[in-house]
């Protein structure tokens, strides 16, 4: 990367310094983290870029392991990066010592802008997706890159997602209707209606939350796991589908689909689109075990004293 772009990105930044906000990832606060955290960086790398060479290097240790040499145990290999030269994410460090040091070093990547969740890593302990994940410019400690945990590793940061897509892919994730659209076209929804999706749809299907989740760890065959529970509660919730309770009967047939999950919210906690799939999946739980929508239960008063 010429140092022409990164004046300019530093100059970007300098105007979000002033404006000391991010209005844009309002509602959104992991996003606005990874945005102060990305202003703080630059403001770090400005000050770094007239120290000497080697403060502006530096380290990330990455997971190494390689199906080639099954025999080599799993390493973390240090690199060293020239920050000045790089872009401010993660994913760019990555691009850059894949590209200038060593062409074997594997992961997944594609949109490079939080939309695809091909890059998801676990990066200094917490799951994420490289692309939305500012470097920390601080030099004096390293940065560690594994892949998300307990998951098969294929090749160095790249897991085996095969059994994720398929649980995925069990709870049927389309609209489902008894009858054809009114006009021959389209099925229409109220705004209020195409709100209740809100905080659902957003899903990028990354594998953060059912990487981290400890339920998920010790139950994989039998519970869902965080992202293919939240996209079921999408469909559930969506006015236009007309199978929400056959689709809630489904998923409670074996109760360890649904009823693995002990509310402890490592999924809300590491969520790059700060999505909540523990709401979810509680909000499912109320209305299979009332029969009754959670909104419904909302808009009900609650008894008196002395009233059953």
């Amino acid at each position: 990367m010429s140092r022409n772009v990164v004046k300019e990105g530093m100059k970007t930044v300098g105007r979000l310094i002033k404006k000391d906000k991010f209005p844009i990832l309002e509602g959104h606060p992991i996003a606005q983290l990874h945005g102060e955290e990305g202003v703080e960086s630059v403001g770090n790398l400005k000050k770094a870029m007239k120290l000497a060479d080697k403060a502006k290097k530096k380290e990330f240790r990455i997971y190494r392991w390689s199906p080639d040499n099954p025999n080599q145990k799993p390493f973390l290999q240090s690199f060293f990066v020239d920050l000045p030269s790089c872009g401010p994410m993660v994913l760019d460090a990555l691009q850059k010592i894949k590209g200038e040091e060593d062409s074997s070093l594997s992961y997944r990547r594609s949109c490079r802008e939080g939309i695809c969740g091909s890059c998801a890593m676990n990066i200094d302990g917490v799951n994420t997706v490289a692309c939305l994940k500012p470097i920390d410019t601080d030099t004096s400690k390293p940065t560690t890159i594994t892949p998300l945990p307990h998951m098969f590793v294929i090749k160095d940061l790249v897991v085996d997602l095969t059994y994720f897509y398929q649980q995925y892919k069990s709870i049927e994730p389309w609209l489902k209707t008894r009858k054809p659209p009114p006009d021959g076209r389209e099925y229409w929804q109220t705004p209020e209606d195409r709100k209740k999706i809100d905080g659902l749809y957003e899903c990028i299907l990354c594998a953060c939350c059912s990487a981290s989740c400890p339920s998920y760890w010790w139950n994989p065959e039998e519970f869902l796991g965080p992202a293919a529970l939240l996209h079921a509660y999408r469909w559930i919730s969506d006015s236009r589908d007309d199978f929400a309770n056959e689709r809630l009967q489904a998923i409670t047939e074996d109760q360890g689909r649904l009823y693995r999950c002990r509310t402890i919210k490592n999924c809300a906690a590491c969520c790059p689109k700060s999505l909540s799939p523990a709401n979810a999946i509680n909000k499912m739980k109320i209305r299979h075990l009332s029969d009754k929508p959670v909104e419904h239960l909302e808009a009900e008063p609650e008894p008196r004293f002395g009233q059953a």
